[in-house]
């Protein structure tokens, strides 16, 4: 969740058409990067604090002994690609709440400059993964941003292959990045800094993506089962989001509203819409695509995605990657309310099964919210901590690459969270498990740069220009959360 974005705050942060990709006329091959996005030998940084990104040398793999001493790397058990909180989001829908950024916390992140380009950068995400070529790719959640019908036929058809129009309505762009927008609030690409003339209308295009190329396995994450992430459909949000009518100007009453998440319970958002938007409209091309997924539509359609029985509740699920790594992918998401995540008793046993039948594989934990931040997420960790062959647990939502150790006395395992595709540094994430001499195991991982792309590579440099997103609220993480060795120790006998 972050604060307001204000075209201000861009020119602040030293913005200039110089140096981006090949709409704003820069050199292409020069900032052209490796096709499986590998950090390892390149990146994007800004050495000279321009606001521009460029590319500078990679990061090696630098060894972390929290849990275990340096050992030799043997052979590979198995291999993961993760991508998380892409945001695939529908920018031009009445259904959005941008104007709420500018309030700050909670109700930040419902606009970011490069809204247009979520399509554009999740496919060179895609291309990235299948250059490095995993055993297998896992999507951790928050895949698209407002649980919309379109957002989510996006992005299957940008995960599994084909050509994807990013564009609802009317053909062409209509919404509050427009020139003709006098509220300082949004950037408008044509006139302000940085100029990116014609950036709207190349973001409505057909893109074809190759999709992934090994199995994909997905967790659901709050942003793909309600909206903004918070609040389940109605017949009055559902109206909205595919109507004619864009909210353009709030009223100042519900820019004065209350900022806690709480206040949006009990049909809060049911009784603003009774009278209609609360604010001046214009109109716009209406669009049945737009139609709101309930909670358990939305889970039918990833299920789908993932290659799963449709039927179920819910999306908690075990998988190998190689011959020697099992990963449980746990679903921790509220069906009724709120960002925060949730783990039933249910669940806890199914992963208490699911870790006595792993055998002696290494096992991966991957859900979309941090386990130490869910409710029931404390008898999660109690139980891995008494699980020897628990490498790491993975996930989303903080939109931070981080990784610490937990020493536990069965021999402790890593967390490692990675950072969005929708905000800067927009980077996925490697890992490699590998045998250690004695029994024990490296967790080889280093973060994913999109693949080349015009307009991917200037949703990256307005991500990083964005003064509220990830580049001021630290997300990269520091060299230690990135490119790494994780040692773990032999299981004890």
């Amino acid at each position: 969740m972050r604060a307001r974005r204000t075209l201000a705050a861009l020119v602040a942060a030293g913005a200039t058409a110089a140096g981006l990709g090949g709409c704003a006329g820069g050199d292409p091959v020069a900032s052209a990067g490796p096709p499986d996005g590998s950090t390892l030998r390149a990146t994007w940084t800004d050495p000279d604090g321009d606001g521009t990104p460029q590319r500078t040398p990679g990061e090696p793999l630098r060894d972390r002994t929290d849990l275990a001493a340096a050992a030799r790397a043997g052979r590979v058990l198995g291999s993961l690609g993760v991508l998380t909180d892409v945001h695939v989001r529908d920018e031009e829908s009445p259904g959005r709440v941008p104007f709420l950024d500018r309030l700050g916390a909670p109700f930040s992140s419902t606009f970011r400059p490069q809204d247009p380009l979520s399509v554009q950068v999740l496919v060179a995400g895609v291309r990235a993964v299948d250059a490095a070529r995993p055993d297998a790719a896992l999507v951790l959640g928050d895949l698209v941003d407002n649980a919309q019908r379109n957002e989510l036929a996006w992005a299957r058809t940008a995960l599994r292959g084909g050509a994807v129009r990013p564009d609802s309505g009317a053909p062409g762009y209509q919404g509050l990045q427009e020139a003709s927008n006098p509220d300082p609030a949004f950037y408008r690409p044509d006139v302000d800094p940085p100029r990116l003339p014609g950036l709207l209308a190349r973001a409505q295009r057909p893109v074809r993506s190759p999709g992934l190329r090994m199995p994909l396995r997905v967790l659901p994450g709050n942003h793909d089962l309600l909206l903004a992430g918070e609040v389940r459909r109605t017949e009055r949000t559902n109206a909205v989001a595919t109507a004619d009518r864009l909210l353009v100007a709030p009223d100042a009453g519900l820019l004065r509203a209350g900022r806690r998440e709480d206040l949006l319970r009990d049909g809060l958002v049911d009784r603003v819409l009774q009278d209609g938007l609360p604010g001046r409209t214009r109109r716009v091309a209406p669009d049945p695509a737009r139609r709101e997924l309930s909670p358990g539509e939305a889970t039918a359609e990833l299920r789908g995605l993932a290659g799963m029985d449709r039927s179920a509740a819910r999306m908690d699920r075990a998988f190998d990657v190689g011959r020697g790594v099992r990963v449980l992918a746990l679903d921790t998401v509220s069906r009724t309310f709120g960002a925060g995540g949730v783990v039933t008793r249910e669940q806890v046993a199914w992963l208490a099964r699911e870790l006595r039948r792993a055998g002696d594989r290494w096992i991966l934990v991957a859900s979309h919210h941090p386990l130490r931040k869910v409710r029931g997420g404390d008898a999660v960790l109690a139980l891995l901590d008494r699980a020897p062959r628990v490498l790491a647990t993975l996930n989303g939502d903080t939109h931070r690459h981080s990784i610490t150790a937990r020493a536990t006395p069965a021999g402790g395992f890593w967390q490692i969270g990675t950072s969005s595709l929708a905000d800067w540094p927009q980077q996925g994430r490697m890992l490699r498990v590998r045998a250690t001499a004695r029994g024990g195991a490296v967790l080889e991982t280093w973060t994913l740069d999109t693949a080349p792309d015009d307009l991917a590579d200037d949703a990256r440099t307005l991500a990083h220009l964005d003064a509220q997103g990830g580049r001021p609220a630290g997300d990269r993480g520091g060299a230690r959360d990135r490119n790494v060795r994780l040692f773990k120790p032999a299981p004890r006998s």
